[in-house]
């Protein structure tokens, strides 16, 4: 299985080679050449696999179609050591409940910071230590977080051997909860910086000195935002474990609503739907920075301004320029890398927008690739959280509110939706006080999290300054 870029660039590269390098050299995203099509008898084999031997052996039987430069011995076992009911709090690792009528909840925030980058994120340190080893390599993690990134990665990297890590987040944006998760940690590889700004210039800075080709290669940069092939990858598996346990046989369909700001999450649903999982539909829930509803709407890609993204109650998904998105377009203009380097390249950079709404392909994207979109207001997430703890008696962190509204919204009788959970309500406590009157409760190990003593960096968004620190803090290669 090789690797190309969506905007075209020659070389094609082995799965672990792109593991380590993020960005293509010419801005685009990796995927694979093509994927791997996924027949019923073989998807039978897939049920079977999980119902008797469970998540690791399913996420070792899919990830095996995509990486062939790792020994299948060595994949197996990375996959066992990252999912485990010690990590993940149960042996279902990733299970499903029941919201209401023909609507469920995946289970994905059980993991070491109760949200569902978890679930990529403790495989990806485990396949970087790896491959670093293998290599007597070290590498320097760039990152950039909304929220829940930051600390997904900083757990699964925290006395990794070989690996830094470097985290943009925007300054004051994220809740407390998720600022202390961060910022408590003093583990001498791990250094957190607060941008002031958005999260699109955080995003923007890892994407400028990514682009950096010699300052890349010189400092070994790499990647762990969902521009990284190798987490998207990782979450491709649980639409499969949630389509098991939903379903009784390969014969019926099923639908996922996706609480979506970046365009990761449900990116990974698109991928197990082209490899042939029945998904009818794939629903991109937004909150207030609707750039992908608008979209799937409209045609039109539009990113906003820094002062144009709005602060929310549903923060990680304060995000107006989805940077998972070039894969899916690429995919949707029928693999054409020309097309996709210019919509993203000088078109983008030029207008702020591009539009696909008289592109015949567009048109029919729904029923070729599945997609729908809703948004939800602030409004909106309090009416879900409360009327969720009254009749369900379940408390819903604001965005998975988000992704139950629109769920709710788009909700077919003869097919069963599932809602992936993106995080513990106890991460975004002051929503919760604000909708229920009472906050939720707080695991035991984090009960003095946020009376740590912190460490970050706060810095404007500027490239410059962010390469300098990142020269001051590694040791030269």
């Amino acid at each position: 299985m090789f690797y190309i870029s969506t905007r075209g660039h020659a070389s094609k590269q082995g799965f672990c080679d792109i593991l380590l390098e993020g960005l293509a050299p010419d801005g685009g995203l990796y995927l694979p050449e093509y994927y791997p099509a996924l027949e019923n008898p073989q998807q039978l084999g897939l049920r079977q696999v999980y119902e008797t031997q469970g998540y690791a052996h399913l996420a070792f039987e899919i990830l095996r179609l995509y990486i062939d430069d790792i020994p299948s011995d060595d994949l197996l076992a990375l996959c066992k050591k990252t999912y485990t009911a010690e990590i993940f709090g149960s042996k279902a690792i990733a299970p499903v409940r029941d919201f209401e009528k023909n609507i469920f909840i995946l289970e994905l925030s059980n993991g070491p910071t109760l949200a569902f980058k978890d679930m990529a994120m403790q495989l990806l340190g485990n396949l970087f230590e790896y491959e670093l080893n293998r290599r007597s390599a070290e590498l320097n993690i760039l990152g950039a977080t909304s929220g829940d990134t930051g600390s997904a990665a900083e757990y699964a990297m925290r006395g990794k051997k070989g690996v830094r890590v470097f985290m943009t987040s925007p300054h004051g944006r994220m809740s407390k909860f998720q600022q202390a998760q961060m910022f408590s940690l003093q583990d001498p590889n791990i250094f957190n910086i607060a941008v002031e700004g958005v999260f699109d210039d955080c995003q923007d800075m890892v994407k400028a000195v990514s682009n950096d080709l010699e300052f890349k290669r010189h400092y070994k940069i790499g990647t762990v935002n969902s521009i990284n092939w190798a987490r998207l990858l990782a979450q491709v598996v649980y639409y499969f474990a949630a389509y098991f346990q939903v379903t009784k046989s390969n014969q019926e369909r099923i639908s996922f609503t996706v609480p979506s700001g970046n365009f990761g999450n449900v990116c990974a649903g698109h991928v197990a739907r082209m490899m042939g999982l029945p998904i009818r539909h794939l629903v991109v829930a937004t909150n207030e920075n609707d750039v992908l509803d608008e979209f799937f709407r409209t045609g039109i890609y539009k990113v906003r301004t820094s002062s144009h993204t709005f602060e929310t109650s549903s923060p990680s998904m304060d995000i107006s320029k989805a940077s998972n998105f070039e894969r899916f377009i690429f995919d949707l203009t029928g693999r054409n890398a020309d097309k996709t380097a210019q919509l993203f390249g000088p078109e983008l950079i030029a207008k702020g927008q591009f539009s696909l709404a008289n592109a015949s392909f567009f048109t029919n994207a729904a029923q070729q690739f599945g997609f729908q979109s809703g948004k939800s207001t602030h409004q909106n997430r309090l009416d879900t959280i409360r009327a969720a703890a009254a009749q369900q008696g379940q408390i819903l962190d604001p965005h998975t509110a988000d992704g139950i509204k629109v769920a709710q919204d788009w909700a077919q009788a003869d097919t069963p939706m599932v809602v992936l959970e993106t995080a513990l309500p106890i991460k975004f406590e002051s929503t919760i006080l604000e909708a229920l009157g009472r906050r939720p409760d707080m695991p035991p190990k984090f009960a003095h999290l946020e009376s740590l003593p912190q460490r970050v960096e706060v810095m404007t968004a500027d490239v410059d300054r962010i390469k300098h620190f990142i020269e001051t803090h590694c040791a030269t290669p």
